[in-house]
């Protein structure tokens, strides 16, 4: 997996998994993956040691996995848009309707 495709899923499972993990956990993910702060920006930014940095977002990736692996709710997501792409060429307006309403829904 390449770091790109890395970012992506973690940050997939960051949108999904985000309201279990601490107000700190999501600051320094937030700031490493998507402010694109360095481990010392977040460190000097935070008051406190690189390596407290990197430990804490170990732990986060960490956790991200675990509650994937329990959970599956980013693998059933890809499931449901996958079953929803495959039906969109559907002729039937009752099933281009249903498509609609589950695409729409938060």
């Amino acid at each position: 997996m390449t770091e790109f495709e890395k970012k992506e899923y973690y940050s997939s499972l960051y949108d999904l998994y985000k309201n279990l993990l601490t107000d700190k956990q999501r600051s320094y993910f937030e700031d490493y993956y998507f402010n694109d702060l360095s481990l010392f920006e977040i460190a000097d930014n935070a008051h406190v040691s690189r390596n407290a940095v990197h430990d804490q977002l170990k732990k986060v990736i960490d956790n991200l996995g675990n509650y994937e692996n329990k959970l599956g709710l980013l693998k059933k997501e890809n499931k449901l848009n996958e079953l929803l792409e495959e039906y969109a060429s559907s002729n039937n307006s009752e099933v281009l309707d249903l498509i609609n309403k589950l695409k729409n829904m938060e």
